[in-house]
């Protein structure tokens, strides 16, 4: 991430001027008060415990990701997130949980609150791996994700 765009990240955010944005065409991808993003979450038992080799749990995380999109491909967000003038400017947020129970319990918040995501589950083996949400104004969905850290998966 550039120092701009952790800068951006730092600042306030403006929950009604996002709203606004989105509600008269506009665009909160480029609003530096609120701005869209996707958070993944990936379990760091797998790669920690499990043994998992970094690519494998990448590819989890872009199956969830690609999922979200798909799934909530009508959602205006997720419109304005994929929007040619946006797409080189795409946010996501790579959050660790400890294991399969905690991914559940959050997967199960996130429904609870209506946020909508996908909880990745491998197959055949019906294995959980990760969530992703759709894109969010960060202001709407920030505090469900707080009290997790960013995924630190070692490399090699």
């Amino acid at each position: 991430m550039s120092a701009e765009h952790a800068g951006a990240a730092d600042r306030s955010a403006d929950p009604a001027a996002a709203t606004q944005a989105i509600a008269n065409g506009g665009s909160p991808a480029v609003s530096q008060q609120d701005f869209l993003v996707q958070y993944v979450v990936v379990r760091k038992d797998l790669w920690a415990s499990n043994g998992w080799p970094l690519g494998s749990v990448v590819a989890q995380a872009c199956h969830a990701s690609s999922a979200a999109m798909w799934t909530y491909r009508d959602e205006e967000a997720t419109q304005q997130y994929l929007a040619p003038e946006n797409i080189d400017h795409m946010r996501k947020v790579v959050l660790e949980v400890k294991d399969e129970a905690q991914l559940r319990k959050l997967s199960d918040q996130l429904n609870a609150a209506g946020i909508g995501h996908k909880l990745w589950v491998e197959q055949p083996e019906d294995f959980p791996t990760c969530l992703a949400t759709r894109p969010y104004t960060k202001s709407q969905v920030a505090s469900y994700f707080k009290k997790f850290q960013l995924s630190k998966a070692p490399i090699g």
